[in-house]
């Protein structure tokens, strides 16, 4: 099933195009893991997903691309021509002249009312291109105004005109510092009209992104560009086709589906969130070993401490051992760093995967997750893909 990916604003094009140029760059590598056979049916299942029919034999990516500026728009389409290996489609995007000035309402009230036909068109001919639709990736920013207003507004369209199909927004949220004196207000207005539209949000954020930037891949002068690669390295990890967990040889058909059904158990409960491990330059890749069970070991204390990365977990922060803390302050102050969530699902990928032991790691989970709800007095508030 294909899942028809909206860029919005100059955040969503960029990372748009760094996600399109991982999931090739990934399908077509050659992986050594596997036959030939097996390589061949996960281009297959990856280019079904991601890329319609092929123009010049260059894949083409299913996306529109949307912005009220057509610098950036005119940048991505460029980069992704100049690569020879994907492409976006001639009839793909949608930009004006004026920008929204970082202004929520503008893109909201004004952009969205007077270009919705015209985007919504060039959606729907997208969605014609599927022989069978999974869903719609929305990628956009909290912070500015085309990408949280404009991408508001779009959302709650596809809602209109596409209640049956599945709406996944993967939004930005800004780094604490500021990037705009209004990002407080774009970010409050952009999450409460999703929560009404949209089926899951997944949320990266950016001062987590620079931080991986600077403690493990070692980058120095780190960019807009750096941070989009590993936001797409991690949403590659995410989206590319994976197996059940039932062993069968077909990879999963419905992606958007299998993820939403794992992690949003509940419609109320849909912020999600990701950790990736391990996560590291290719330079530093040879000189490192692993095995599964030390990776399922800090993935665990990853998702327990709510760290967004492996170097420096807090080992200290255990699960309470039965039910709430005691109200004393200190038990108290102990229990607010434990991370709450309602469902968790893990993805593995690389050598030898069959041979790591699960069980354990998910019975932990399975029991600490029974043992919060069995009070009725603590909701855990998201989910987490790892």
């Amino acid at each position: 099933m294909s899942i028809v990916t909206v860029q919005l604003g100059q955040c969503g094009n960029q990372i748009g195009f760094e996600v399109f140029d991982a999931l090739y760059t990934d399908s077509h590598c050659p992986q050594g893991l596997c036959s030939k056979r097996e390589n061949e049916a996960y281009q297959a299942s990856c280019k079904e997903r991601f890329f319609s029919e092929e123009e010049n034999g260059v894949p083409v990516a299913r996306a529109v691309l949307v912005d009220m500026e057509p610098k950036v728009t005119n940048q991505t389409l460029s980069k992704a021509a100049q690569s020879g290996r994907w492409k976006y489609g001639q009839h793909s995007c949608f930009c004006q002249k004026q920008g929204s000035g970082n202004n929520w309402a503008y893109g909201y009230s004004v952009h969205g009312p007077r270009h919705e036909e015209s985007i919504m068109n060039l959606i729907q001919k997208e969605v014609e291109k599927c022989d069978s639709l999974s869903g719609f990736f929305i990628i956009m920013s909290m912070a500015g105004g085309t990408g949280s207003g404009l991408g508001a507004f779009v959302t709650q369209n596809l809602q209109d005109q596409y209640s049956n199909s599945l709406k996944m927004n993967q939004i930005i949220w800004p780094y604490g510092t500021g990037e705009v004196i209004v990002q407080n207000y774009n970010s409050i207005l952009t999450l409460s009209h999703l929560y009404r539209s949209s089926d899951a949000l997944l949320v990266h954020e950016n001062d987590a992104l620079h931080k991986i930037c600077a403690k493990l891949m070692n980058i120095k002068q780190i960019s807009f560009s750096d941070i989009n690669q590993v936001l797409a390295h991690q949403l590659g990890s995410v989206f590319q086709p994976t197996y059940s967990v039932e062993g069968s040889c077909h990879y999963r058909r419905n992606p958007l589906g299998d993820l939403m059904e794992n992690l949003v158990p509940h419609p109320e409960f849909k912020m999600l969130g990701i950790r990736n491990i391990p996560q590291m330059s290719e330079n530093s890749l040879a000189y490192s070993t692993f095995t599964w069970a030390g990776l399922l070991k800090h993935l665990r204390q990853m998702l327990i401490s709510n760290s967004k990365m492996e170097e420096g977990i807090d080992w200290q922060v255990r699960p309470p051992l039965s039910g709430l803390p005691t109200l004393g302050k200190a038990s108290l102050n102990r229990g607010l760093h434990f991370n709450m969530s309602i469902a968790n699902l893990v993805i593995l990928r690389g050598k030898d995967v069959h041979s790591a032991d699960l069980e354990i790691y998910l019975f932990i989970l399975e029991r600490e997750c029974m043992r919060e709800r069995g009070e009725g007095q603590r909701e855990r508030i998201s989910s987490q893909l790892c």
